[in-house]
């Protein structure tokens, strides 16, 4: 429809709205989909011999599927809504087209109760991602909307086994059933902590690997809320090594000790295990907390050794993320704090918490709604960028910028691993410098990755005019 821009055709009438809904239904859904989500309600067991009611999955017996695509290759995905209300999926982390990253109303309009939506896109990318919903987002992700997506590399790196695992929290009380999902108090601090930390919606699960053996080990932080501080440990005195190979989707330029691996909403860790060779060895992964470390999960060597060592791995191949030419790239400011006095948020299909307590550049987001409203910045198609990220308040913020990685250069009071991301933790008062090449056109949302923060104002978008 020539004369019309994306957001006019996007937000434009009825009938429009009607085929974004239905992820155009027709010629292009005659053929079966790679794969297919089904939100629904279901009652399931977390605490053990209590049945959690009123859970939310990606599937209507189960936690959320791993999802696996190759890269490079296109993939299909129908999601069918079969709860009681509207939402979308949100592929974090994945530098796909504008049309499919799954914002209400930015990028497509909420998936309504009934409704399906086809999303079909190609990972450029290899790595950990995960998968969640953008409407409604911290009840539907608080019941259990969270999944590991995994982009698998074109060559075989050469591990036994690929595990993803699934590390969040739930708000429970001791009946097993969902107690308040935040306080206010707590949003317009650092966020309201879960009170049953999971691993693939299991207390505490063991795993039975075998001895000797290579595990790709894929931790995906899918919280509302929690920073923490995550360890491998046991297992060293028969064999049993374990090291970081790749964060946020991205190989690091070497492997790390998997220790003090700090990770917030959002952000995942590739880990290379050697399975220690004897069964008593047991190897755990920890989260680190002053008051004592709690054990998330744990691997259990079986069997005779398979005698593999870590050195038999071949190296990931970096990710075709452009390098951003630094002498030329423009400074673009940003102010993450609390909110300046202003009018509670809006009503919405998607869901308010009721507050607004945190804004960008004293600009608190609204909420999801058709809009229209204004890019926090417009960057210039094929451009590079320096991103000044400044936290001004005591908080902690995992900003997450969708459809494009950046590339983290420097902070006022750390020094940064070398690495290329999608969210850059914020520790208190922290300035932290970050750029990118502008190479995916649209409006991309850019907001924190505490939910609360996140639904009470931390939240805007960045347009790349192409």
């Amino acid at each position: 429809m020539p004369g019309l821009s994306r957001r006019e055709l996007l937000l434009g009438g009825a009938g429009t709205l009607t085929a974004f809904a239905a992820g155009g239904l027709g010629a292009r859904q005659a053929l079966a989909a790679d794969h297919a989500l089904t939100l629904a309600s279901l009652d399931h067991a977390i605490l053990p011999d209590k049945t959690t009611r009123n859970m939310m999955s990606f599937a209507p017996d189960g936690p959320p599927p791993v999802l696996r695509f190759r890269q490079g290759r296109k993939t299909t995905i129908d999601v069918r809504n079969s709860l009681d209300e509207a939402s979308v999926v949100h592929w974090h982390g994945l530098r796909i087209a504008n049309g499919m990253d799954g914002v209400p109303y930015l990028t497509q309009y909420p998936i309504e109760a009934g409704q399906s939506f086809r999303y079909d896109f190609t990972p450029p990318d290899a790595g950990t991602f995960w998968y969640h919903p953008h409407c409604n987002t911290l009840e539907q992700m608080a019941r259990g909307l969270t999944g590991v997506m995994v982009v698998e590399e074109d060559e075989d790196p050469g591990f036994d086994r690929d595990l993803p695992l699934n590390i969040r929290d739930f708000r429970l009380g001791g009946d097993g059933q969902f107690i308040e999902f935040f306080k206010a108090r707590n949003a317009a601090r650092g966020g309201t902590y879960g009170t049953v930390p999971t691993v693939n919606w299991s207390v505490a699960p063991v795993y039975d690997l075998p001895a000797g053996s290579l595990v790709r080990l894929r931790l995906a932080v899918t919280d509302v809320t929690r920073v923490g501080s995550y360890e491998i440990s046991g297992g060293e005195i028969s064999g049993g090594e374990a090291r970081v190979i790749a964060l946020d989707s991205n190989p690091l330029p070497g492997p790390v000790a998997a220790k003090d691996i700090i990770l917030s909403p959002g952000q995942r860790a590739d880990i290379a295990l050697r399975v220690p060779d004897r069964e008593d060895e047991v190897v755990r992964l920890l989260l680190k907390r002053p008051n004592g470390d709690r054990e998330l999960c744990s691997f259990r060597p079986t069997g005779q050794s398979a005698g593999r060592d870590l050195r038999e791995l071949k190296p990931l191949p970096p990710n075709p993320v452009p390098e951003p030419d630094l002498a030329n790239a423009e400074v673009l400011e940003f102010v993450f704090g609390w909110s300046p006095e202003g009018d509670a948020p809006q009503a919405s299909i998607c869901g308010s918490l009721g507050y607004t307590f945190w804004s960008i550049n004293r600009t608190a987001w609204p909420g999801d709604l058709p809009g229209p409203f204004d890019p926090l910045a417009t960057l210039k198609l094929g451009k590079s960028y320096v991103l000044r990220l400044r936290n001004e308040s005591p908080n902690d913020h995992p900003i997450h910028l969708h459809g494009v990685s950046f590339r983290l250069l420097r902070s006022n009071k750390r020094k940064l691993p070398p690495m290329v991301t999608d969210t850059a933790l914020l520790l208190e008062e922290e300035t932290m410098d970050v750029a990118l090449v502008a190479d995916n056109p649209g409006d991309w949302a850019f907001h924190c990755h505490v939910i609360e923060h996140q639904k009470t104002g931390l939240a805007g978008f960045l347009r790349i005019d192409g």
